[in-house]
């Protein structure tokens, strides 16, 4: 059996945030999400969290992993130690939560070697230019005998530019002895994982060539020089498959985010999430998608989409805004300062500017005229408004739901409708408009 052990207990109090430094959003997704996702990407069997400070953020992360907890804060070996129950025969590879872009790639070489070389233990290695607060590797005789943390270390040894990269490979019944044995004896006062190096014998290094995909994150410009170099190679893989990014440096891609060939990315937009997106469409300048399913030929520019689909050949905006569930069909235009909240719309319906739609079902070939509002809550719950096809609403109408308007009805401009409205009729709902002559003149005076 392989297994792995994502270390994700520790505070980060360098990140200055609330949230557990693992839990921590890059492009709007956790980094302990990148973790597990590569390793469900590998050749590893069975994954084992371990958590701590403020695990409750954790719950909706980890589908199929084993959690242990490290309830005190003694140091990455204590964290180890708290999952090795969990651990039959087999080996393990451990590694950081907060080291977002290792690859399958990366962790399945670690592995590979360690077996290759009849190892009991693996540490993956990297050269680095600064290696400033890195453990670094200590060779003796071309034999790897231990690594030596930065605070720990000797003015000679902190020249040394062969480091840790935090991720190790070791047989499981090697693990579970050797960490019995490791002491706290140290400036921290903590127990050190890397110290079981020193009660293993067959044990070697394997140096991993891409140090950018090892970076961990302990502050939030590590965080920011990350997201700089995830975000330029996700937008480099679009557009490399026919995705037209302009001024792609102010372009935010996520990395679960699809997009069909022939569609343009214009500056300053955002797009995270599951984001699905077809061919040929428009999608900003400044416009934020997340979670959003966006069909062929649309256009979405200038908006905010959340959880909602806009379907081919619709434009969307500007100003406009689409959340919770929310359909807009075929050929539909929503225009600016439209807000629509889980509502369905047919299609060839347009809302052109100043409308709400909230929790409403809207047919085909409906003209929404400019400032009506779906009238959803009566300060307690939240009621739906029913609009068949081929409705003319006219401006500054008020549905007061729960409502239906039959289709192929009129609502006259500046109505409050409190009844259903049949098939085919016209409603009207104001008071008769009067006159006085001369008010205006008397008034003045």
């Amino acid at each position: 059996m392989i297994y792995s052990i994502v270390l994700a207990a520790g505070k980060g109090t360098r990140m200055k945030t609330e949230l557990p430094k693992c839990a921590f959003p890059l492009l709007k997704k956790p980094m302990i999400s990148y973790i597990l996702e590569s390793l469900k990407g590998s050749m590893v069997e069975k994954n084992i969290v371990i958590l701590g400070h403020k695990k409750e953020y954790f719950s909706d992360l980890l589908d199929d992993c084993l959690i242990a907890y490290q309830n005190e804060q003694l140091g990455t070996a204590h964290a180890v130690k708290m999952g090795l129950e969990l651990l039959n025969e087999g080996i393990t590879i451990i590694l950081p939560g907060d080291a977002p872009l290792i690859s399958s790639e990366i962790i399945d070489g670690l592995i590979n070697e360690h077996i290759e070389n009849k190892n009991e233990l693996t540490v993956g290695a990297m050269v680095v230019n600064n290696p400033f607060g890195y453990g670094r590797i200590i060779m003796k005789d071309d034999s790897f005998v231990g690594i030596v943390e930065e605070k720990e270390a000797t003015e000679e040894q902190k020249q040394i530019n062969v480091c840790n990269s935090g991720l190790m490979v070791v047989n499981n019944d090697v693990l579970k002895k050797a960490i019995s044995q490791v002491k706290n004896d140290n400036s921290k006062h903590e127990y050190y994982l890397t110290d079981i190096v020193y009660y293993i014998e067959r044990k070697g290094i394997s140096l991993i060539k891409n140090v950018e995909l090892l970076t961990g994150v302990n502050d939030l410009y590590t965080l920011s020089c990350l997201e700089e170099f995830l975000r330029d190679s996700i937008n480099r893989k679009h557009m490399y498959n026919g995705v037209n990014i302009i001024n792609q440096s102010s372009v935010i891609i996520g990395p679960d985010v699809k997009i069909g060939k022939g569609t343009v990315i214009m500056p300053n937009t955002v797009i995270t999430g599951n984001t699905e997106i077809g061919e040929n469409s428009i999608i900003g300048p400044s416009s934020e998608l997340h979670n959003a399913v966006i069909m062929n030929n649309a256009t979405v520019k200038h908006s905010v989409v959340y959880d909602s689909k806009v379907c081919d050949n619709a434009t969307v905006g500007p100003f406009a805004h689409l959340r919770m569930n929310t359909i807009v069909g075929e050929n539909d235009r929503i225009g600016n300062f439209v807000e629509i909240k889980k509502s369905t719309l047919g299609s060839n319906t347009n809302a052109a500017h100043l409308t709400y739609m909230g929790d409403s079902i809207i047919g085909s070939h409906v003209n929404m005229g400019c400032g009506v509002i779906t009238v959803n809550y009566d300060g307690k719950n939240k009621n739906k408004t029913i609009i068949g096809d081929n409705v003319f609403v006219g401006c500054n109408s008020n549905l007061i739901a729960p409502v239906e308007i039959g289709d192929g009805a009129y609502i006259a401009a500046g109505s409050t409708i409190t009844k259903d409205v049949p098939n085919d009729a016209l409603a009207i709902a104001r008071s008769n408009q009067t006159n006085k002559e001369d008010y205006a003149k008397k008034y003045k005076k």
